[in-house]
């Protein structure tokens, strides 16, 4: 079976075949040719007491779909996923994890295979779509469906499902996901970077991704009630003895804990208050089992849905935070740059008990990292990585490979910093930027931001601007009428609450917002308020910035590699690379430097010593620079023909020397002072032999030869 909705122009097709027959529900999506396969399956039991919901989503590149057979000579399959198939994935969960029930418990597991792309329409867009319409149509319990539109801007004017170069040419790139909820569209998760774009143009963008979003949820509703599968039941396992005898114990203790304290709560007393309901929650587990053997789950459930509850009432009734902060107010807030002596830009950004520590590397040209996928072939000169290890949090813990977290929080930050990285023409370094987060209570990633502008402008990168990065959070009242924005969110703010609202940006615009909720959507309004909140958080963390450090340093970190640069005729690159690269290895090897050449005739030469870095360049400039007529050159014999003698100039050029001008037998590899006498129209080079030349000068061209 299949169907088809148009989007501004562009048509989306659904399509049901029933191929994974042994799956909940399956669905196929394409645009153009762009085609996604989507299945869903939950596991027959339930998973008691795991304290979270067991749903996992992975989105798979195949290089197939993009005509190309890629990976290193001995493995040609797919190895673990790319950073970008991480962040869709994520993309993906954030979406659809809230319409879950929350006390449903059976495993989950979402994959999103793309069979085809056609380098115009992505394909997260259309696996976020074709999720939606596998979990509809299958018998999982799920709220959906949802719709999902990117939106981007094209000379003022803003258009949706943009192609990719369409995207390229935009200022702003943002996906938006929502439901419909009486009638109206609510958002439940937002992914965008943007080019220093101000408030007003997300709104804009909001208002037209609604319309479209409730076309795409009306062709889903339309589908699932002609093709879709009975929901299975949730049964709701009431344990009244056990509510009683949880509720007894706790009696006012959390509060008491949270909220005890009059005045604001200091760093030392919110590790205390963390404490204290870790160990709480320990006595209350075990009291349970003792009576209720395995029932700890239950208990751990209990726990944390009290802590919810009086954290939503305190806000909403008393506007009081855990900390004791107004609604609007951020947590203290401190700065320091050049901590690391060896490191090429360092930064330390501190915000409660959250604290990241961002150290800059500068390389050269050579150092780019090479992406090769399904969707990106390209370069890549600027990385920030984000490392979360468990000490930030008072934990023991396995130390493995980052998680989908860390590289999706990396990713983030990455997004948000790009807009005012210098085009390589003005700053032609690699840069990386690794944050380290020491302390963790809420919104580390934002915390990077911060940490990594700062970093740069220690390092002396000419940045457009800084930028910074605060993240607003919500509590809703459980009929959803009455609701509080709280800004600069803190550990039980952001994992109790209803939504993590990021966004990153300079004085003048976003550069990045990313959110996801606990409740079904968001409204419109609350969006908006939302985004003037975060812009008045945002100018006051850019002005305690600049007091530390107001502008990129003047100059780069002597520890810092130097990189020098020269243009010369592309038709002049083979020889300075010479016959299998031997030239440019020899320069290398001599010079102990670092060469990069790009077609246009662009070099770069990277090196932590001046004086290597120029005497590479004097190399270069010799092997291409044009002989020209009444020049003078000590020539090396190449070759000795009937007529004469070829002789290899310092510039790389043959010239010949003929016989008539040769006053004594010559050998291969003599050196011999000569002149231009001419160049033809064809470039051949005429020499003769110079009429007087002191033997000291010999010498010293022997030697520079």
């Amino acid at each position: 079976m299949k169907s088809e909705i148009e989007i501004e122009g562009k048509k989306i097709e659904f399509e049901i075949q029933n191929l994974a027959e042994r799956a909940n529900g399956e669905a196929m999506v394409r645009c153009g040719d762009t085609q996604v396969f989507v299945t869903c399956v939950m596991s027959p039991q339930e998973i008691k007491g795991l304290g979270f919901f067991p749903l996992s989503v992975n989105y798979e590149e195949r290089y197939y779909a993009a005509g190309k057979i890629l990976g290193p000579r001995y493995i040609k399959r797919e190895g673990k996923p790319s950073d970008n198939a991480v962040v869709i994935s994520r993309l993906i969960d954030r979406a659809i994890r809230p319409l879950f029930e929350k006390s449903f418990q059976r495993e989950v597991q979402v994959i999103i295979t793309c069979l085809s792309w056609d380098e115009e329409n992505d394909p997260d867009v259309l696996g976020l779509l074709g999720t939606s319409l596998a979990l509809s149509l299958s018998d999982i319990p799920w709220q959906g469906p949802i719709g999902v539109v990117r939106v981007a801007e094209k000379k003022g004017k803003l258009i949706i499902n943009p192609t990719y170069s369409e995207r390229e040419e935009s200022s702003l790139d943002i996906v938006f996901a929502g439901l419909k909820k009486d009638e109206e569209i609510l958002i439940n998760m937002i992914e965008a970077n943007a080019k220093e774009v101000e408030e007003e143009l997300i709104v804009k963008a909001v208002k037209l991704a609604k319309e479209a979003i409730k076309n795409l949820i009306e062709k889903q509703e339309n589908l699932q009630k002609e093709f879709g599968k009975k929901k299975i039941l949730i049964e709701k396992t009431e344990e009244p003895e056990i509510k009683k005898r949880v509720e007894k114990f706790l009696d006012q203790k959390i509060e008491k804990i949270l909220f005890g304290k009059q005045e604001k709560v200091s760093k030392e007393t919110g590790i205390k208050q963390a404490q204290e309901l870790k160990e709480l929650k320990q006595e209350l587990i075990e009291l349970i089992e003792q009576d209720f053997p395995e029932k700890g789950g239950l208990a751990k459930e209990l726990f944390e849905k009290r802590i919810k509850e009086l954290v939503h009432e305190k806000v909403l009734k008393e506007k009081k935070r855990v900390d004791g902060r107004k609604l609007d107010e951020l947590r203290e807030i401190s700065c320091q740059t050049g901590l690391i002596p060896r490191a090429h830009g360092s930064a330390f950004f501190s915000r409660g008990l959250t604290k990241a520590l961002s150290i800059l590397t500068l390389g050269g040209p050579s150092e780019r990292q090479l992406i090769e996928g399904m969707e990106i072939m390209t370069k890549k000169r600027f990385l920030h990585h984000y490392n979360f290890p468990p000490y930030s949090t008072g934990e023991v813990k396995r130390l493995s490979a980052p998680s989908r977290r860390e590289i999706g929080h990396g990713m983030l930050v990455e997004k948000a910093l790009l807009p005012v990285i210098p085009d390589f023409d003005d700053f032609p370094y690699t840069i990386r930027i690794v944050s380290e987060l020491l302390s963790s209570n809420g919104s580390t990633s934002m915390a990077s931001v911060c940490a990594s502008s700062l970093a740069l402008m220690d390092a002396g990168v000419p940045i457009k601007a800084p930028v910074a990065g605060i993240a607003i959070g919500l509590m809703v009242s459980p009929d959803g009428k009455n609701y509080e924005l709280l800004t600069d969110i803190q550990g039980p703010e952001d994992f109790y609450g209803d939504m993590d609202f990021k966004v990153a940006g300079t004085e003048t615009g976003i550069t990045a917002i990313q959110m996801d909720v606990k409740v079904s959507g968001i409204k419109e309004e609350v969006l908006i308020k939302a985004l003037q909140q975060s812009k008045k958080a945002r100018l006051k963390i850019l002005a305690l910035m600049k007091k530390t450090l107001p502008e990129p340093r003047p100059k780069l970190s002597p520890f810092a590699p130097k990189i020098y640069k020269i243009e010369i005729p592309p038709e002049k690159i083979g020889e300075v690379i010479g016959p299998k690269g031997h030239t440019i290895k020899r320069i290398i090897e001599e010079t102990e430097t670092t060469i990069d050449i790009e077609p246009t005739g662009a070099v770069f030469v990277t090196s932590s010593k001046e004086a290597s870095a120029k005497k590479a360049l004097g190399i270069i400039k010799n092997i291409t620079r044009e002989a020209k007529k009444g020049e003078n050159f000590l020539g090396k014999v190449k070759k000795i023909v009937d007529f004469g003698a070829f002789l290899e100039l310092e510039t790389g050029q043959e010239g010949l020397l003929h016989i008539s001008k040769i006053k004594k037998p010559l050998k291969i590899g003599e050196k011999v002072p000569v002149k231009v006498i001419s160049i033809d129209e064809l470039g051949r080079i005429n020499l003769g032999l110079q009429k007087t030349t002191k033997k000291k000068n010999y010498a010293r061209r022997r030697k520079k030869w």
